[in-house]
């Protein structure tokens, strides 16, 4: 079992913590993926194809384009961010403040991860494909 810290409290508004929660409940990944980015940060090879699925991150193998694909918009609500070195940004990937704060919700509760509803689906979708600029 992973030691984990207790998650910072960030003022994060409840519609962009419900947001960033059904993102991640709506994406192909699954709670060791966000347990092992507190730690360390993981890299978009980890992630795609049989690796993915033996290291817990997926239930299914990915291709590349799909795993960047869903990473991406975990950046997009603020979950995950990208890794930068002293080379610049590079393939590998972290987690947010917001992303401990949801992980934390998830470990108080104790209970495991529900699966999204169809409206879930829905409205993660809408929030994806039809966001307004900021």
């Amino acid at each position: 079992m992973i030691t984990i810290k207790p998650p910072v409290n960030a003022n994060v508004s409840s519609p962009a913590l419900a947001r960033a929660d059904r993102a991640f409940l709506c994406s192909p990944f699954l709670l060791p993926f966000l347990l092992c980015m507190q730690i360390t940060s993981i890299s978009l090879a980890d992630i795609t194809g049989a690796t993915g699925v033996e290291k817990g991150y997926t239930q299914k193998p990915l291709s590349e384009l799909a795993a960047e694909s869903a990473v991406m918009w975990l950046i997009q609500v603020g979950l995950v961010r990208r890794e930068v070195d002293g080379q610049g940004i590079t393939d590998s990937f972290r987690l947010t403040l917001l992303g401990r704060q949801i992980v934390g919700n998830y470990e108080k509760s104790g209970n495991p991860m529900p699966n999204p509803s169809w409206f879930d689906r829905l409205r993660n979708w809408l929030d994806r494909w039809f966001r307004l600029p900021f």
